[in-house]
């Protein structure tokens, strides 16, 4: 009978971790990775440099825009206080004689930033002041001849539009096109809630046509806010004329003739208010450097993604070249 000889007890010294066999496969199988894309490592620098080259030229060829921007507060008015802050008080008085004040539920701001951004607003804006072909046929802008616009979209000195363009469009822009531009890519509102502020920003490629535009869009703003609140105030007033001549009660005729008082300063104080809805705290000014567009983000971005798809396409060459074994 023969004994087994005795295995020797493991030790750091003659113990060999057993590797997986898959372990040497993937370690073969980068570098071979690594061979490949070294060998084709002039395609991907002459397809980088494609991109590179096409990225310059692009963002050369882009338009510089500028930005100018303006700082607004609420004014009293519009976040309770002033005439909404009276009208409150006497809404139970309004409210038995039919007439609805407002008050502090009222939130003016947001009103005023909805009109800011709505269509109506935008196509009236553009229509009052004449401003499509600045909007929407403009080439370039340089600071001695000022204002380039596109022959091939509208003709200045005729001022004609002759863009050629896909029905249902027409030569001029109508107003369904001009607002979405205007609202994409020129106005830009924020408001920061913690700091009751609101930022009105314009985009154009003329940095005084945006300063211009944002003293205007302020200006119109509170004069259709002040209109508004005025027209609301002589229909509250014409009701409560009518009102005041059928009653006989002399409690009622007193509760009319405070509302009619307070819808009178109403009137009177949306008149003398320049600064209705909205006061600027920090004026629009004409802006010396561009906004965008940002052009080594652009060749920086381009030159990466030539890269990428330069290795990509090495790696995938390689798949269709390798012969079958």
């Amino acid at each position: 009978m023969t004994q087994d000889t005795p295995k020797a007890p493991l030790t750091p010294h003659n113990y060999e971790p057993s590797r997986h066999p898959d372990y040497q496969d993937d370690e073969i199988d980068l570098r071979e990775l690594f061979g490949i894309i070294w060998q084709g490592k002039w395609w991907i620098i002459a397809i980088t440099f494609v991109f590179a080259v096409g990225s310059v030229i692009y963002s050369l060829s882009l338009p510089n825009v500028y930005k100018s921007e303006a700082t607004l507060a609420p004014s009293d008015e519009s976040t309770g206080g002033g005439l909404s802050q009276m009208a409150g008080q006497l809404g139970g008085l309004a409210s038995l004689a039919g007439v609805n004040l407002g008050g502090k539920s009222a939130d003016k701001t947001t009103i005023a930033i909805e009109i800011l951004q709505s269509r109506a607003f935008i196509k009236n804006f553009v229509e009052k002041y004449d401003i499509l072909p600045e909007l929407m046929a403009v080439e370039e802008w340089n600071r001695g001849t000022g204002i380039v616009y596109d022959d091939e979209v509208y003709n200045s000195k005729s001022k004609e539009w002759v863009r050629d363009v896909d029905p249902p469009k027409q030569p001029e822009p109508s107003s369904w096109e001009y607002v979405e531009i205007f609202k994409d890519e020129v106005l830009v509102i924020n408001r920061d809630d913690t700091k009751g502020l609101i930022s009105l920003a314009v985009y154009h490629q003329s940095p005084e046509v945006a300063e211009r535009w944002v003293n205007w869009l302020i200006s119109e703003i509170n004069n259709h806010m002040r209109e508004r609140d005025i027209k609301e105030a002589k229909r509250s007033l014409e009701y409560l004329d009518d009102e005041l001549e059928k009653t006989t009660l002399s409690n009622m005729q007193q509760v009319f003739y405070q509302l009619i008082e307070k819808q009178t300063q109403t009137i009177m104080l949306a008149n003398v208010r320049p600064e209705y809805i909205f006061q600027v705290l920090d004026p629009a000014v004409i802006p010396e450097q561009k906004a965008k567009p940002a052009r080594a983000l652009i060749c920086i971005t381009a030159v990466f993604l030539g890269g990428i798809i330069g290795i990509g396409f090495v790696l995938v060459r390689n798949v269709f070249t390798k012969p079958l074994n």
